[in-house]
C-alpha cells in the first residue's frame, strides 16, 4: 500500500519523481532536493469494496418517482392496491434478472419481487 513519505533533512513531504535515464521512480523533496529511491512502483492504489449490506428495501417515496415504470396487473398482497412501481435487479447467485414491485398506496409501499 501506499503511503506518504516525508523528507529525512527538512521534514516536507517527498513527491514521485521519475529518472527518465535509470528507468527508476524516485521520492524527491521540492525543498531540499533530497531524493531516495521509491521501494515500490505502487504509486497510487484505490480499493473498492462491495457494498455487503446491499438490500431490496424500497425508499418510501419511490411508489411517486415518474421516471420508474407501472403497471396495473398486479395486487398488492398487503392492501389489495392494483397499481404497481416495478424494476429489474439482479441477484447474485440468481440467474438473470429479478422483477421487483413497489405499491403505489403512499400508506402501504409493501415491495415484493416476482
Amino acid at each position: 500500500m501506499s503511503t506518504m513519505n516525508f523528507c529525512g533533512k527538512c521534514n516536507n513531504i517527498l513527491y514521485i519523481k521519475e529518472d527518465r535515464d535509470l528507468k527508476i521512480l524516485l521520492y524527491s523533496c521540492r525543498y531540499c532536493e533530497q531524493q531516495v529511491i521509491a521501494d515500490s512502483s505502487c504509486v497510487y492504489r484505490k480499493e473498492i469494496h462491495p457494498y455487503v449490506g446491499e438490500s431490496t428495501q424500497a425508499l418510501q417515496d419511490v411508489s411517486r418517482d415518474s421516471t420508474l415504470p407501472r403497471t396495473k396487473s398486479v395486487r398488492c398482497s398487503q392492501c389489495n392496491q392494483g397499481e404497481a412501481v416495478f424494476y429489474q435487479k439482479k441477484l447474485e447467485g440468481v440467474e438473470g434478472m429479478t422483477l421487483f414491485f413497489i405499491c403505489c398506496n403512499p400508506t402501504c409501499s409493501h415491495e415484493w419481487r416476482d
